[in-house]
């Protein structure tokens, strides 16, 4: 469903395969990490009424400050708090929830910071390299564009953007420095690689042309914001916080993201972890979790072309059993 038809202000993506997954029902607690605009947290709470309740979390005034008026409807069935999924034990505490019934996270950058140029995601629009989502934050994306010696700033172009000219990019960027605006870096990086040298250079594995600053941005990005560290910080917490029967679900956009989030649920779902070739199990492993389809969901055709943005978002749920 694309439509907005239950009343909700905000569709984000893979909205209705979340409610699906998460199966909300009334009396519940949930937990979304990653609030944003309060999309996916309207039909969490919409789902469980009269009285299911929601945590949401995010580290961007903005998004808490407008999650607040979509989430009004719901009065105080809604708690939200300025803070990182990272803290999700401690704020579970602090509400004195032994266990909940479902956490989402919904990972990467918003539309909302997207489209807000001042905050430096995107270079459709010339703006201050900052990238942060957190304000309060010191580090920048100029930080580190200006910053980095020239094999640190191609090892992290190469680690978090997969970028195959990575040692070009960050070549030309130490050359041409300052940069201080996104236009100027995407600009630099499209004249350093913005003609594919090979035929397999041409189009990425999806076969959908990008720009060719879009890896450069997403690694800056990602350093800037820790998000690969917060992600595998947060995972075992959320696993920890699920009642039996509770479900997990995470939407990655990139393949970073994704192998952290399959490799740790495949991991919790198996009872040893010792290597294959050790003859008796030491490691005391038990299964927690048991994934939830194997393979993980993607955006239909009609959600793609409603929403482009969503083409590589990817979907995986995993429950909660008792060990």
């Amino acid at each position: 469903m694309n439509g907005v038809s239950d009343g909700s202000p905000h569709r984000p993506v893979l909205y209705q395969e979340i409610i699906h997954a998460l199966q909300p029902d009334r009396g519940g607690r949930y937990v979304d990490c990653t609030l944003g605009a309060g999309g996916h947290a309207w039909g969490i709470l919409q789902t469980s009424s009269p009285d299911g309740l929601l945590l949401g979390l995010d580290v961007d005034p903005q998004a808490i400050a407008l999650a607040q008026q979509q989430l009004e409807p719901f009065g105080k069935r809604a708690i939200l708090v300025c803070a990182s999924y990272v803290t999700i034990g401690e704020q579970l505490r602090k509400l004195g929830w032994q266990a909940v019934n479902g956490v989402l996270l919904d990972l990467g950058v918003s539309s909302m910071q997207l489209d807000t140029p001042q905050r430096g995601f995107s270079f459709l629009q010339s703006a201050p390299l900052d990238m942060r989502f957190d304000p309060s934050s010191s580090l920048r994306a100029a930080d580190l564009v200006n910053n980095l010696p020239e094999s640190k700033l191609a090892e992290l172009l190469f680690r978090y953007g997969e970028e195959p000219q990575a040692r070009r990019i960050a070549r030309a960027i130490v050359e041409s420095r300052p940069l201080t605006t996104t236009v100027e870096l995407a600009e630099l990086v499209n004249r350093v690689v913005g003609q594919p040298r090979s035929r397999s250079e041409r189009k990425p594995r999806s076969g959908k042309r990008i720009h060719p600053a879009t890896r450069t941005f997403q690694a800056l990005r990602i350093a800037v914001n820790r998000e690969l560290e917060a992600l595998e910080l947060v995972l075992p917490q959320a696993q920890e916080a699920l009642s039996p029967g509770g479900r997990l679900a995470v939407i990655s956009f990139h393949s970073l993201e994704d192998r952290i989030v399959k490799q740790f649920v495949r991991r919790e779902s198996k009872d040893c972890i010792c290597p294959p070739r050790q003859p008796v199990c030491t490691c005391g492993h038990r299964a927690t979790l048991m994934e939830v389809g194997h393979r993980a969901v993607k955006p239909g055709t009609q959600e793609i072309e409603l929403n482009p943005r969503a083409r590589s978002a990817r979907l995986r749920v995993a429950e909660r059993i008792n060990p």
